[in-house]
């Protein structure tokens, strides 16, 4: 047992004594986040301004094995930010400055614990885009974002967080500060830690300054809402758009009763629902020129009706795309409420979305589940909400182990992979052995340990 009174001494002299708390209310609000009912209690959390005060906090950890668990907004769906062995939860939420827009360069420095909504509504400001918009933009932050290498719609056409990532400042578990990289577009100098460090999860350091490369805002955007008769066909349409030469910049999928449960939820009538329909494609296409994206858009239409869909749906005003929006990002938190509490994010080469479709229906019918699917299908990235009698978790739960592993077993078949943008976190670590062999395995857990070989830092995530 660690004698936390003595640390909790230590980080108020470092921090100040009013960022640090050890009361039972912050401890359970720091002990979940949005990964199904997963509750572990934290023995302190702390609140630090600045990368030296968590090099100090660090050091002390390291030297004492003290767990750390480093924590965004907890808006995470895989459990990264959960503190599974207790010890020290470093919450980032007072580390919320834009320090630096850099317009000559299109290039923006900020601190981790930013609102991700909050930066894109500054940079476009300045006539300036930054792509990646997860569901939860309006209240994770961009650390999170960072530490799971988020997507969101606009990822089809824009990439993922990795690719706007140019460099980082991180404190690693053994208390040193470093940065990643440097502030150019090209780098080919050592190792690439900076794209290492995206997507890792917060086991390897705790990033306290981030670049992000920006575009030029898009003038125009438009929307539209095609309905199909038939989940397989709207999955092969989608593979259609793109060999038709189109680049939508959101292309997504809501399976109807999904759509059915959202649109009660948020006591929505602009989506149109009848009995005879699957699924629903929003199709959103910007760019400088109105011409030419309606040109594109009528293609689109055209295109789609050798797919046995239904009246397409043009948004006519910013109103009517906001609440078609609204629907599409408030789709995760309805159907979980309805009681579709464990969620998958698979990912498959897109062209394999009707496959993966159709096998997800049949396993539910084998391990008697209901699932509804939604998500990213442009980039194949489509979100499994299973509602399994009995059953509110995933996490170490014999009836639902051997559903997620038969599903798991099918992505890889189709060429892809167990998560597209939520990360492993602790509720996938079970099936990492479907995706990669021991040896891959062996080399990840090896550069863990160089960067934390007291394995303090986020430990018991993503590895068994």
């Amino acid at each position: 047992m660690h004698d936390y009174s003595g640390l909790i001494i230590q980080f108020e002299e470092i921090i100040g004594k009013e960022n640090v708390f050890f009361d039972a209310e912050s401890k359970d609000k720091y002990a979940h986040d949005e990964t199904e009912n997963l509750h572990f209690i934290p023995d302190i959390i702390i609140k630090p301004r600045t990368a030296e005060e968590i090099s100090k906090v660090m050091k002390i950890c390291n030297l004492n094995n003290i767990p750390v668990t480093p924590r965004g907004a907890g808006t995470g769906l895989s459990g990264g930010a959960l503190p599974q062995f207790g010890g020290l939860v470093i919450s980032f939420e007072r580390m919320n400055a834009i320090l630096e827009i850099d317009e000559r360069n299109l290039q923006v420095t900020t601190e981790p614990g930013v609102i991700t909504e909050v930066l894109q509504n500054a940079v476009k400001e300045k006539g300036l885009f930054y792509p990646p918009d997860p569901s939860s933009k309006g209240s994770c932050f961009i650390g999170g974002n960072i530490a799971e290498n988020s997507g969101g719609p606009k990822a089809v056409k824009y990439g993922v967080v990795k690719d706007y990532v140019l460099n980082l400042e991180m404190v690693l578990p053994t208390g040193e500060i470093i940065w990643t990289g440097a502030n150019v577009l090209k780098n080919a100098t050592g190792y690439n830690l900076t794209q290492l460090v995206v997507g890792s999860e917060g086991t390897l350091g705790l990033v306290t300054k981030i670049v992000l490369k920006l575009l030029p805002f898009p003038k125009f955007d438009l929307l539209m809402l095609v309905p199909f008769n038939n989940l397989e066909k709207a999955g092969e349409a989608v593979s259609a758009i793109f060999r038709g030469g189109f680049t939508p910049s959101a292309l997504e999928l809501v399976e109807i009763d999904a759509l059915k449960i959202v649109s009660k939820f948020v006591d929505s009538s602009v989506v149109p629902v009848t009995d005879e329909m699957a699924a629903h494609l929003i199709i959103e296409l910007d760019g400088n020129h109105l011409e030419t994206l309606m040109n594109e858009m009528e293609a689109i239409a055209n295109l789609l009706t050798d797919f046995d869909c239904g009246e397409v749906f043009f948004a006519d005003d910013a109103q009517q795309k906001a609440e078609l929006w609204k629907l599409r990002r408030r789709v995760s938190e309805a159907v979980k409420i309805d009681g579709y509490t464990i969620e998958e994010d698979t990912v498959v080469p897109r062209a394999e979305l009707p496959a993966l479709i159709r096998g997800v229906k049949v396993l539910g019918q084998k391990h008697d589940f209901n699932v509804v699917c939604y998500g990213h299908a442009g980039d194949g990235n489509l979100h499994v909400r299973i509602k399994k009698s009995g059953s509110i978790y995933s996490l170490n739960n014999p009836d639902v182990i051997p559903i997620l592993r038969d599903l798991f077993a099918l992505v890889k078949s189709l060429g892809g992979t167990i998560s597209g943008e939520h990360g492993i976190g602790l509720i996938q670590k079970e099936y990492m052995d479907i995706v990669f062999p021991e040896v891959t395995l062996e080399l990840m857990k090896n550069i863990k340990k160089a960067f934390d070989p007291n394995n303090i830092l986020n430990a018991g995530k993503i590895f068994k």
